[in-house]
């Protein structure tokens, strides 16, 4: 059995990972529509741009956030003035650093489904009247639900792990920022603290491979649907 913590670090990180996805897959989709059809010259910068963070390390990406989103910075202050609202070191800054950090595992997968798209169904789409907009809407994305579903679900299987950014941009506050991996990492910390965080480690697995199998069940049914 959990303790009412350990439950709502669960039941926090399962709420950061979903809204992580809410809020990355619609720019995901547009990116990954832009570096499949881009021209070279301008898709490079882009491609760049949005791999950062795999490459970065996640307390940089942090750092990073913490500057854009703190009271004092560019898009922190003007929430703050506007509404009134902090986004630093709430469960909501922990949802954008899982977005930020998986969104290039969403991009990919994604862009790979629009480049199997033959761009001759599109065209041929427009050539009867479709606009782009419409043309992308009835062509081109239903035929890349698959790839969508795939990267939703990597996006949202990254969020459940992430720890580097969300620990710099939204702290480890029990109850309100601290997630399953954040659980268990505070759980270490204190003596015989590994042994008795086989609980956390071991549902965080099993949540993880609970993410990936349901992946694969919805691809499956989305693939017999077309078939």
């Amino acid at each position: 059995m959990l303790s009412p913590e350990e439950w709502s670090a669960v039941g926090l990180s399962l709420r950061v990972s979903a809204w992580a996805v809410v809020l990355g897959l619609p720019p995901a989709v547009a990116v990954a529509y832009a570096l499949a059809r881009g021209s070279l010259r301008t898709r490079w910068a882009l491609d760049t741009f949005v791999n950062l963070p795999l490459v970065l390390p996640p307390v940089v990406t942090g750092y990073l956030l913490l500057v854009l989103l703190g009271r004092h910075g560019p898009l922190g202050a003007f929430v703050y003035n506007t509404f009134g609202l902090r986004i630093a070191f709430t469960w909501q800054a922990a949802a954008i650093a899982a977005g930020v950090v998986g969104f290039p595992l969403m991009v990919r997968a994604i862009r790979l489904a629009f480049q199997t798209v033959d761009p001759r169904l599109e065209a041929a789409a427009r050539s009867l009247g479709a606009s782009p907009i419409n043309a992308f809407f009835t062509v081109t994305l239903p035929l890349s639900t698959r790839g969508i579903v795939a990267g939703a679900v990597l996006g949202f299987a990254r969020g459940l792990g992430e720890f580097g950014a969300t620990i710099v941009v939204a702290g480890n506050i029990p109850g309100i920022t601290q997630t399953l991996p954040l659980a268990i990492y505070s759980r270490i910390q204190h003596p015989g603290g590994i042994a008795g965080s086989w609980r956390l480690v071991a549902l965080s697995v099993a949540l993880a491979c609970l993410a990936l199998a349901a992946g694969e069940w919805l691809e499956h049914r989305e693939r017999r649907r077309h078939a």
